[in-house]
């Protein structure tokens, strides 16, 4: 285990608050990072730790490419800012329509934000405010699902369904409520690809019509593919389900693809994969590389033009951010995009995925391996807990892995797996072999 026994580096550490982070054992044995290059990180004593979750499912292209690097160096020495309200830059504008190009069919605006988070707040303001300029203004109500990640902010953690993100946090917005989630352990354990069972579960969202009335409700908002729970997938025709309900009751459907977007289930969004356009499409990280923070809302034609109405002095929608497309960020993005576009990695991931399978399901039959879940480059093993102490022991793992030199990620008892889109044959033998040493060691 990594031990920290410089006072210095120790007094040094104790002024950052570190987000999902357990603070206090993170610096008892820091686990710090120095430079990264490809599929690798290094830390500062010079040990190679292979990237087994994209930094955090975000460097979908690999660390420090040249496009990238490059179009931020010369946006920061050419114009490291420009204001976003009343204003815009080329950069700005050309991003939207290459993003656009790429998009589902009929998503065809751009609002830019700066992380997943942000674009989920503006994806629940942008449904309601919808409805309200149509004349159907008491559509209020935003339905998510249990066990839902919406990122962090106050919209975010009302619909989404993550109990610890929720708990310590009053009583949140008002006019919010979830339809159950998609895990079946008991029917869909160790599916490859998408589950067979639990279409049925997208009529969850009759049982709230029926009790709230479609007329008082905005939106529904869900995750294609669940990433920060655990990798939980959707059966197959849940997607389809849930937009037919959805067109039948006048609700828009607002797609959370923040993890699934840009390539990492083969296509470059979700909805393509699934043949299931969204209303509303909030996307981050893969966005620019995770180089710049930068988001991005989705909308329909239809969406959008109902706003422009009234004078045309005014502003038809007020919501935006001081860093609302940021030059640094569209740089990082376009850099981007070249990335993706030359190397053809928006859909790598459909031809490694099968190799990626096989090597995620020889795990079953190990030690408190109790299920795996696979799509695309995206993967979840989930192990059984600890009696007693939820979460430990796929910690555990993580600590161990990283001992070993592999980076992966967890979420209570399950080991998520994201690895950058480059990912070569030989990179998922070691990443999922160090995680089947591990297994086999904790049963030792």
């Amino acid at each position: 285990m990594t031990t920290n026994p410089d006072p210095k580096l120790a007094q040094s550490l104790d002024a950052y608050w570190m987000p999902f982070t357990a603070n206090r054992q993170f610096k008892q044995a820091p686990r710090m990072l120095a430079r990264a290059e490809g599929m690798h990180f290094w830390t500062p004593d010079g040990r190679k730790i292979l990237d087994g979750i994209a930094g955090l499912w975000c460097v979908n292209a690999g660390h420090a490419r040249p496009r990238i690097v490059q179009a931020i160096q010369q946006q920061a020495a050419e114009m490291d800012f420009a204001p976003p309200f009343n204003m815009g830059h080329p950069k700005a504008f050309e991003l939207a329509q290459r993003l656009v190009e790429i998009a589902p069919t009929g998503m065809n605006k751009v609002f830019y934000t700066n992380s997943g988070s942000e674009s989920v707040e503006t994806a629940l303001k942008m449904a309601i405010a919808y409805h309200r300029a149509r004349g159907e203004g008491a559509r209020t109500r935003l339905i998510g699902r249990e066990r839902g990640y919406h990122g962090v902010n106050f919209g975010g953690i009302s619909v989404g369904g993550i109990v610890a993100n929720r708990k310590m946090f009053g009583t949140l917005l008002a006019g919010v409520d979830h339809i159950r989630h998609t895990h079946d352990l008991a029917r869909n354990a160790f599916s490859r690809g998408v589950p067979e069972y639990g279409a049925e579960f997208a009529d969850d969202l009759e049982r709230l019509v029926a009790l709230h009335d479609a007329s008082t409700i905005a939106a529904v908002i869900v995750e294609p593919v669940a990433g920060s729970t655990g990798v939980l997938l959707p059966p197959k025709g849940y997607l389809q389900r849930l937009r037919e309900i959805c067109d039948r009751h006048g609700i828009l459907l607002i797609f959370d693809e923040v993890i699934t977007g840009f390539g990492r289930l083969g296509s470059p969004f979700a909805g393509q994969h699934f043949g299931v356009t969204p209303d509303l499409m909030t996307v981050a990280k893969g966005i620019s590389n995770g180089a710049v923070p930068m988001g991005a809302v989705f909308a329909r034609q239809h969406i959008h033009d109902t706003f422009m109405n009234g004078p045309e002095h005014l502003i038809e929608f007020f919501h935006g951010y001081t860093y609302s497309a940021h030059p640094l960020a569209c740089a990082a993005a376009l850099g981007t995009l070249d990335t993706y576009a030359e190397e053809g990695l928006l859909t790598r991931a459909a031809a490694m995925a099968t190799y990626f399978e096989d090597a995620l399901h020889a795990l079953e039959g190990l030690p408190h391996v109790i299920d795996v879940r696979n799509i695309g480059l995206v993967g979840g093993i989930e192990l059984a807990p600890i009696a007693g102490s939820p979460g430990k022991r796929a910690f555990d793992v993580f600590l161990e892995c990283w001992e070993r030199g592999v980076l992966i990620r967890t979420t209570g008892d399950t080991i998520a797996m994201s690895p950058p889109l480059i990912i070569e044959k030989a990179h998922i033998d070691e990443l999922v072999g160090t995680v089947a040493d591990v297994l086999r060691k904790s049963a030792a």
